[in-house]
């Protein structure tokens, strides 16, 4: 979502190319991952918009998992009360583990190579796997129903 124009999220262009791919992206799958960094209790304002663009029951049937990131703990809730109610707008009902992270827990690794990566905190990973394991049974017990 973050490669989406910014100039076709900001004017609401429903038409646009870029954004008429994501959103058939988001009606093919069987789950849907959002992920998001948390700033002052809520998610970010591309998030925001690119949800106003989503048709109004684009969440229907989809399996969701929240996956956020901030600067303190304190913003933990903002997954249930700041995103659910609008997933649930749009018509999503199941949800697997939501995970969030404070940023100390994920470090920039830099390889000998230049290329970079990411270290995460194993608390954070045990998390990670728990909700990814969860998201898979949720997808074999849809696609075996």
């Amino acid at each position: 979502m973050s490669s989406l124009p910014a100039e076709d999220l900001v004017l609401a262009r429903w038409d646009s190319p870029a954004i008429e791919a994501a959103n058939r992206l988001v009606a093919e799958a069987d789950a849907v991952i959002v992920a998001s960094p948390v700033y002052k209790a809520s998610f970010s304002g591309i998030l925001k918009t690119y949800l106003d663009l989503l048709p109004q029951k684009g969440l229907e049937r989809k399996i969701v998992m929240p996956l956020f990131i901030g600067g303190t703990i304190a913003h933990l809730l903002a997954i249930e009360y700041g995103l659910k109610p609008i997933l649930s707008v749009l018509g999503a009902r199941r949800f697997v583990s939501g995970v969030y992270a404070v940023d100390s827990q994920v470090t920039r690794a830099e390889g000998a190579d230049g290329a970079g990566g990411f270290v995460l905190e194993s608390d954070l990973k045990l998390r990670l796997d728990a909700a990814v394991d969860e998201l898979i049974a949720e997808l074999r017990a849809k696609t075996s129903a």
